[in-house]
């Protein structure tokens, strides 16, 4: 068979195995591979490739500077070993044999071949390094030889970009004078990314122009599984390739005369590199492309994102990340924050607590709200239920009255404000029933004294009722010409405070109008008004904090309470705007003498 034929064969076999092998089996073709048709995530992962193809590959050696001549040795199917010169001279392109023939295209009819320099028996390193410029998941490296195999290589990994080296295969007949290694040994799920040493190829025939394929999963205990093997996940993930040729292969059947006469001639020759996998994107994309700054990357789905589609797009923390697999596409989901905020975070304590559902901490919440969703109202304010929780108005300012309330928070859920003691209304803004308001900030309403109307009676009379003490006033409380003449006083004025002395209600009121005065008692500005508490407690007169009221009385005893005296014969009459006018006209008659006739 032609070296051309077991070649193509060799290759075949070889994508057979990866086929084999691959756990990132090729799926059924869809508008998005990463949706289903109903729109359910799944897993996708780009097309499988040679990523070696077309990168360039640097080289530690390579012949033709200065021009060379080189007659090595051919064996093929156990004949004896021949030799074969040839001139390489990397100034003329058909005699260069330059590195970048070592992933350029190839066909049967049309190998090229890069080559080293020569070198005498005493071992020479020489190393091809390639970068794939990313992070791959590969399944091969192979080497197909335009020279006879080395009888020690080396096969190393890199995952940071070339940073640190890792040892993926050895191959050698002295594994352990080589390499330290023993020979075959056994792969076990304890050393499962453990570089292994073989003697394998130099069994193989042809050793010129033959092929050395190194499978990065084949007889690994959890290659089977490989979706739940972080181990091996791990093992396949590479960023650049470094083979390392260690000694060169010494034909065994060569006289040693003749032997002696190829000092200098050997050499290593490669016709092509490659290296079989899929960009590494954990199952979130279908396609590696090139970013803005030509940087191979990712086209993540799944709302992931990074160079390998590795990490969680912001806003979407409900759960960690993780890569897909064949039964869960494990795509990255947005926090729940109610439209309420732009950022959040991941906290592994509530998403166990949650049952492995939820655990996205919601940052920075808006339009007033508060909690790990942005779901309830924060302090100040609460629910207006007549909208739902995600509109921007659905948290109310609690408006809690800075006198009346008790603190600024009331009830998240009827808005309720905490009121002081005689204090009433949702936002705490009104005495209650029984209570009148004060001056002090500390206790705004104060309870309204009560007083027995059985108890109001004088020494000689027998009790009564409000209705029969209160009669000689009861009736029409209009203002007339009359009325006014009667009084010593016409006043309006503006209730404030109330305390009590004694047997009496001492009024703080504010004189805003005087409309008749028969004393100094009546002047504008701040007074007090006396009303006795039986009259109180009978509500003749009645009087509430806050409002303003009309009234006219007498002056008579007032010498012993300062201010002015209002009893059961006063009028005392909450105000109305239109007896301003009414009361002006009063005064000009009274100046006429009208009162005298009155």
């Amino acid at each position: 068979m032609s070296r051309a034929c077991t070649w193509l064969l060799k290759i075949c076999l070889l994508a057979e195995v990866a086929n084999t092998l691959n756990p990132f089996a090729a799926q059924q073709t869809l508008p998005d591979p990463c949706y289903e048709e109903g729109g359910a995530a799944r897993r996708c992962v780009p097309e499988f490739i040679n990523a070696a193809f077309g990168k360039e590959v640097q080289v530690s050696s390579t012949c033709g500077r200065p021009p060379a001549r080189f007659c090595g040795i051919q064996e093929r199917d156990e004949r004896p070993a021949t030799r074969l010169c040839q001139v390489c001279d990397a100034s003329e392109p058909r005699k260069a044999h330059p590195a970048s023939y070592l992933t350029d295209l190839n066909s049967a009819h049309n190998l090229t071949c890069w080559q080293s320099e020569n070198f005498n028996h005493s071992p020479h390193n020489v190393t091809l390094t390639l970068s794939l410029g990313k992070k791959f998941e590969i399944t091969y490296v192979s080497l197909q030889f335009c020279s006879p195999r080395p009888e020690s290589l080396a096969v190393y990994k890199s995952m940071d970009y070339g940073k640190t080296w890792t040892p993926y295969q050895f191959y050698s007949s002295q594994c352990r004078k080589m390499f330290n290694r023993p020979n075959k040994a056994v792969i076990t799920k304890q050393n499962e990314q453990e570089a292994l040493c073989t003697d394998g190829h130099t069994d193989l025939y042809p050793l010129s122009g033959g092929l050395i394929a190194f499978s990065t999963l084949d007889g690994r205990p959890s290659g089977k599984d490989f979706d739940n093997s972080p181990v091996l996940q791990d093992w396949v993930t590479v960023t650049d390739i470094r083979i390392v040729f260690s000694r060169p292969h010494f034909p065994r059947d060569l006289a040693a005369k003749e032997e002696e006469s190829l000092t200098g001639t050997y050499y290593y020759a490669v016709g092509e590199f490659q290296v079989g996998g899929r960009c590494k994107c954990n199952g979130h994309a279908s396609r590696c492309v090139r970013d803005k700054d030509g940087k191979l990357v990712c086209d993540c789905k799944h709302n992931t994102e990074g160079p390998d589609c590795d990490r969680c797009k912001p806003f979407h923390y409900d759960r960690p990340w993780q890569r897909a697999s064949t039964r869960e596409a494990n795509e990255c989901l947005a926090c729940n924050c109610n439209l309420h905020a732009r950022r959040c975070r991941f906290n592994m304590e509530l998403f166990k607590l949650s049952g492995r559902r939820s655990g996205g901490v919601c940052l920075n919440c808006r339009h007033n709200t508060a909690g790990r969703h942005c779901h309830y109202c924060k302090e100040g304010f609460y629910r207006d239920l007549s909208k739902p929780i995600t509109h921007r108005r659905a948290c109310r300012a609690c408006d809690c009255h800075p006198v009346g309330a008790a603190g600024k928070t009331c009830n998240q859920t009827t808005g309720q404000c905490p009121c002081k003691d005689g204090v009433t209304g949702i936002t705490c803004n009104r005495c209650a029933k029984g209570y009148q308001q004060s001056r002090s900030p500390v206790a705004p309403c104060i309870k309204i004294p009560t007083v027995h109307p059985t108890s109001i009676v004088s020494s000689t009379e027998e009790p009564a009722d409000c209705d029969s003490y209160c009669k000689p006033t009861k009736g029409n409380l209009k203002i007339n010409m009359k009325k006014y003449c009667k009084k010593d006083y016409a006043v309006q004025v503006n209730v404030l405070d109330m305390e009590t002395i004694g047997d009496w209600a001492k009024f703080s009121v504010n004189v805003v109008s005087v409309y008749k005065s028969r004393g100094e008692q009546a002047r504008r500005g701040d007074r007090f008004l006396w009303i006795h508490m039986k009259d109180l407690a009978c509500k003749c007169p009645k009087i509430q904090m806050s409002k303003r009221y009309l009234v006219m009385g007498s002056l008579e005893g007032t010498a012993e309470r300062p201010g002015l005296l209002a009893d059961k014969s006063s009028l005392v009459i909450q105000w109305r705007d239109v007896w301003s006018r009414r009361l002006r006209k009063f005064q000009r008659k009274e100046k006429k003498g009208k009162c005298e006739k009155a």
